[in-house]
C-alpha cells in the first residue's frame, strides 16, 4: 500500500477555478474496474455514498444523452433522488454527466453541477482517478464544500477502490 502522500493530492492545490471542486487519487486497481464501478448499477450502489447514507438504487443509461437516476437514502430513511444526463462517455477513460437536464434534454429546476471523471493508467495496475465537480455558481461550489464534499467524496472514493478491488 502506498503512503498518503502518494495517494492524495491537496484539494486546495487542485482547485483550478472558483467553481470547481477536485479530488485526485491514485487507486490500487485498473481503470477498467473503476469504470465498471461507475457504470454498472449493481456495483455503483455498493460504494456511492459514505455511511450512514446508502444508495438503494441506480438506473444508468451510460451513453451520451442517456439518463441516470441515483437515489441516496439518509439515516432517517429520507430518499434523495439525483437525476442527470451523460454528456460524454469514453469507456475506461472518461465520464461526464450533469444534473442540468433530467431526461432527454428537459432542463432541471435547479442545475447544480457537472461531473468530469477521468481514469488514467498510472502503471503497475493503478489508476489515476480525477473527479472534477464543476458548479454553476461560486455559491453552489461553496454550498457543496460545506456539505462535506472533500470528506464525503474521499470516503466514497475509498469505497469505490475497495469495490473495484473485489472484482
Amino acid at each position: 500500500m502506498s503512503s498518503d502522500s502518494d495517494r492524495y493530492e491537496s484539494a486546495s492545490a487542485s482547485n483550478t477555478s472558483d467553481r470547481d471542486l477536485v479530488l485526485v487519487r491514485v487507486l490500487q486497481v485498473t481503470r477498467d474496474k473503476v469504470y465498471r464501478c461507475w457504470t454498472e448499477p449493481g456495483l455503483l450502489t455498493r460504494w456511492f455514498t459514505p455511511p450512514p447514507f446508502t444508495t438503494p438504487s441506480a438506473e444508468l443509461n451510460v451513453r451520451p444523452g442517456g439518463e441516470n437516476l441515483i437515489t441516496m437514502r439518509g439515516p432517517d430513511g429520507t430518499e434523495y433522488p439525483n437525476r442527470g444526463i451523460y454528456l460524454e462517455v469514453v469507456p475506461n477513460e472518461r465520464l461526464v454527466f450533469t444534473d442540468a437536464y433530467v431526461s432527454a434534454w428537459t432542463p432541471s429546476e435547479k442545475p447544480f453541477m457537472t461531473v468530469i471523471l477521468t481514469f488514467e493508467d498510472a502503471g503497475d495496475g493503478k489508476t489515476r482517478y480525477t473527479a472534477r465537480v464543476r458548479h454553476w455558481t461560486v455559491a453552489d461550489r461553496e454550498a457543496h464544500e460545506k456539505m462535506g464534499f472533500h470528506q464525503g467524496w474521499g470516503i466514497a472514493t475509498s469505497q469505490l477502490e475497495a469495490t473495484a478491488q473485489s472484482l
